[in-house]
């Protein structure tokens, strides 16, 4: 069967980036329960993010982890609201998967 790009996104792309960005806060010094809270997320998979356990299909260049480890230092600040995480995050994985829409249509 064809992999299609809601399974990349779902399978790949998003626990890629929710470990990354799990891993730049606990290096900043964040708990991994405020971890999970910022990022809605159970502690237990947090702590799969960062023993390796999940996400860890994709590697970033260099661009994308500075863009992550920027988004970091905004949870860790709290500077950035729950809307512009999502705006974010989205632009990550946009910039991930090379085109600027998920490809989904509802027409």
């Amino acid at each position: 069967m064809v992999k299609v790009p809601c399974q990349e996104i779902v399978w790949d792309i998003i626990p890629a980036i929710q470990a990354a960005l799990a891993a730049e806060l606990v290096n900043l010094g964040v708990s991994q329960i405020q971890v999970a809270k910022s990022l809605s997320l159970a502690p237990s998979a947090v702590s799969q993010y960062l023993s390796g356990k999940r996400g860890y299909r994709i590697v970033f260049d260099d661009e994308i982890q500075a863009v992550i480890a920027k988004l970091a230092e905004e949870i860790k600040s709290g500077s950035v609201t729950d809307e512009e995480l999502e705006t974010k995050f989205c632009v990550i994985c946009r910039s991930l998967r090379g085109r600027s829409e998920c490809g989904y249509s509802s027409e």
